[in-house]
């Protein structure tokens, strides 16, 4: 197959109809969550549902995977709130187009394997803490304004919500026992929105967030001083919008690929998150990266291909165009109810059942992540750091493994045989294993079942050759990787060479 044609999986079997039907469930919930956020900014409604179209389409024919999601998500408007306040739209739109300049970049040069270095702990953090953001989202559909203030619903308007909310929940709960036919999230919003139609039920619509009538996205260049100034000014609202974009839609990815248990590309995606975000900065769109909670609708409903983002990112520009006067008048209520399902569905209930057979470590990990992500709102924040505490854990737990079996043979030849790796964290541990003093004249160090991982454990072979020297004592360095031999500069007399055994490997990194 041309590599062109493999863009577009011709190859995987395609059940067209729910796929369909997912793909305009999908534009149902996506749609509001669009307008919020850009009204959220400070951007105009149409900038939010122009972001859900380009975003949608552009991915879901080029990205990393089938049935990933992506629109104006919230993760990336959030960055662009003080810039919008401060220097105006013109200044939004050239962001966007910069942010995806660098995420072609990390595409490009294939840094989008690292997401592989998120651990298990810190994907349960972030996934429960998306899921309490979700929920506690939806409360918000819960409250008035009224003279610029949000008050609580009372009486009858909160029962009425209530209550459909609650209908909503149970239909989806209950309806794949009635039929299969439709997705349960798709036929829950038409029976609330015909329930509310026809018994003519006073309720909040759409339409009480804004309106989404309109035309095709219009091509503009951002009217912005092409000056050094000016990028001064955007570059790191771009570099942390391409950093928060890219963090949630490759641990999007990941989570898919547990769900559907295959295996995406993780530097396409980052490829296609690049091209549709500088399309938006091109088209009045407000920039995206994937959306979890729409990417959960979308395969909760059975989609498993490409087609089901093509048809909701078409299904939000045809409502642009035709379908305004029906979609506003579906009722928030419906919409909500589908989303506390989101969340519910989200959230690992696993983990709760596995946390007594964790390391205490991995259960406090977990738990800060999901709790920084619903502090914060900030998933890329919330999942470097419980990277970065993992990493120090399990630096922590590798010094402490560095042992040393020390023997003297029948020759008075002492040996020092090395287990674990040597590295920056271990390097201390290692040195205090050696009696320079006491040693016999002739001594071995063996690193058959050692690593030397980093330029710390070189500096420490460095050190350890030159104290034998200056004790007049003879010492042999054995099974050391070639790089090692070349880097260690004390010891070219001292390495024993022994080309069958010697280890093949890298300091830092395997090519």
């Amino acid at each position: 197959m041309k590599p062109y044609l493999r863009l577009f999986d011709f190859s995987q079997k395609v059940d067209y109809k729910t796929e369909i039907l997912a793909g305009l469930t999908v534009a149902m919930t996506m749609m509001p969550e669009s307008l919020s956020f850009a009204i959220l900014a400070g951007l105009p409604p149409l900038v939010g549902l122009y972001a859900a179209f380009i975003m949608g389409l552009i991915t879901s024919i080029f990205g990393g995977r089938p049935g990933l999601i992506s629109g104006g998500a919230g993760a990336t408007v959030v960055v662009l709130i003080a810039l919008m306040q401060s220097h105006g739209i013109e200044y939004v739109f050239a962001t966007v187009v910069l942010a995806g300049l660098i995420q072609i970049v990390v595409g490009l040069f294939k840094l989008g394997k690292f997401i592989r270095l998120v651990p298990q702990p810190v994907m349960f953090g972030f996934v429960n803490g998306l899921a309490v953001i979700i929920f506690m989202a939806q409360l918000e559909q819960f409250k008035t304004v009224a003279n610029g203030q949000s008050t609580w619903m009372t009486g009858e308007p909160l029962l009425i919500m209530a209550g459909l909310v609650a209908l909503t929940i149970a239909l989806v709960v209950f309806f794949p026992r009635i039929t299969k036919a439709i997705p349960p999230s798709l036929g829950a919003i038409i029976v609330v929105f015909l329930l509310v139609i026809g018994f003519n039920i006073d309720t909040r619509t759409v339409r009480d967030i804004a309106s989404v009538s309109g035309g095709f996205p219009p091509f503009h260049i951002p009217e912005v001083p092409f000056t050094l100034d000016t990028l001064e000014i955007i570059f790191p609202y771009a570099l942390v919008m391409a950093g928060v974009a890219l963090t949630e839609g490759l641990l999007t990815l990941n989570l898919v690929d547990e769900i559907t248990a295959t295996r995406g590309n993780g530097n396409r995606e980052c490829l296609a998150q690049g091209g549709a975000n500088i399309l938006n900065g091109f088209f009045f769109g407000m920039g995206g990266c994937p959306m979890i909670a729409q990417t959960l609708v979308n395969l909760s409903a059975g989609a498993r291909a490409r087609l089901s983002g093509i048809v909701a990112a078409l299904t939000i520009l045809l409502i642009i165009f035709f379908g305004a006067p029906i979609i506003e008048r579906v009722p928030m209520a419906a919409l909500t109810g589908v989303m506390i399902m989101v969340a519910i569905g989200t959230f690992e209930w696993l983990s709760f059942k596995i946390i007594n057979k964790m390391p205490k470590q991995d259960v406090f990990v977990g738990i800060l992540v999901a709790v920084i992500t619903i502090w914060l709102h900030n998933l890329a924040l919330a999942v470097l750091i419980g990277v970065i505490i993992s990493a120090l854990v399990f630096a922590w737990d590798s010094a402490t493994r560095i042992r040393a079996r020390k023997h003297v043979d029948a020759n008075g030849v002492k040996h020092y045989e090395i287990y674990g790796p040597l590295f920056f964290g271990s390097v201390a541990t290692f040195t205090e294993k050696f009696d320079v003093l006491n040693d016999p004249e002739e001594v071995i160090i063996d690193f058959k079942d050692s690593r030397v991982a980093d330029m710390s454990g070189i500096e420490a072979l460095n050190k350890l050759t030159e104290r034998y020297h200056k004790a007049g004592k003879k010492l042999h360095l054995r099974h050391l990787s070639e790089d090692c031999r070349l880097l260690l500069k004390n010891a070219e007399a001292v390495i024993d060479v022994n080309i069958l055994e010697d280890p093949i490997y890298h300091v830092a990194a395997d090519k």
